[in-house]
């Protein structure tokens, strides 16, 4: 019957599994029609729901599409071809990593270098994406009594690094937070001082992220020949980034 179908189609797109979802009979293998959930669905909120649930799984299916990845929110569909690094959402202008699933653009670290996370408290080397071991573990690599020195002087290499990227994304928060509430004051227009603080917040906000990820960049790129100029570079950044 009718109220029958009205309450199955209602419970599974609750239960977000309207989009695969077959005739309750065992025996039948046929999908409802969206003409046909739409007739027989009543309530405006779930059909709401079931339109954003073909919205999704739309985009799932196709390769080029993604969401905005930003945190804060953003139901922006983002089109992945021909979009490189630097280019963002129209809506939040959020900048997204098309290629890892690390939610934001991380240059100039790579995605590799954002795959390999460590636990701030304990050190456990894992992957972001799979969320296994990174390969060494830790137990492996502390099983040798000539790894200990290594492996002490490693570990202080990564606090002191992480302790910087740290601060950076910090420092990016409060220029963030300094920008919001200066936008929040009514007379802004008529002051321009308060204009150039909004302008100088959103440079703060972009140079904090860069020195955020070079840190990072820097942790496993070391032994490379063009890191003393990533470093000088670096260097003069977070010095005119402090000034301003």
């Amino acid at each position: 019957s009718q109220l029958c179908w009205n309450e199955y189609l209602t419970t599974r797109i609750e239960q977000n599994m309207v989009v695969n979802c077959t005739c309750p009979i065992a025996e039948c293998r046929a999908q409802p029609t969206a003409a046909f959930i739409r007739s027989i669905v009543s309530s405006k909120e779930i059909i709401a729901k079931y339109e954003k649930a073909l919205l999704r799984g739309y985009v799932e299916c196709c390769s080029n599409l993604t969401w905005c990845t930003n945190p804060q929110g953003c139901d922006q569909i983002l089109l992945k071809d021909g979009l490189g690094y630097g280019a963002a959402c129209s809506k939040c202008s959020w900048i997204s990593c098309f290629n890892c699933n690390f939610p934001e653009a991380h240059y100039p670290a790579s995605c590799s270098h954002m795959s390999h996370m460590t636990c701030a408290k304990c050190n456990h080397g894992f992957c972001w994406r799979c969320l296994k071991p990174w390969r060494p573990t830790h137990k492996d690599y502390y099983n040798c009594s000539a790894m200990v020195s290594k492996a002490a002087w490693q570990e202080k290499r990564f606090q002191d690094y992480n302790e910087r990227c740290t601060f950076h994304h910090h420092a990016r928060e409060f220029a963030r937070s300094l920008r919001n509430r200066v936008s929040s004051i009514r007379e802004m227009p008529k002051i321009r001082t308060l204009i150039f603080v909004l302008d100088a917040c959103k440079v703060l906000e972009q140079a904090r992220k860069v020195l955020a990820y070079s840190c990072v960049y820097s942790y496993y790129n070391q032994d490379t020949e063009s890191m003393d100029i990533v470093e000088q570079q670096t260097e003069s950044l977070e010095l005119h980034t402090n000034a301003l």
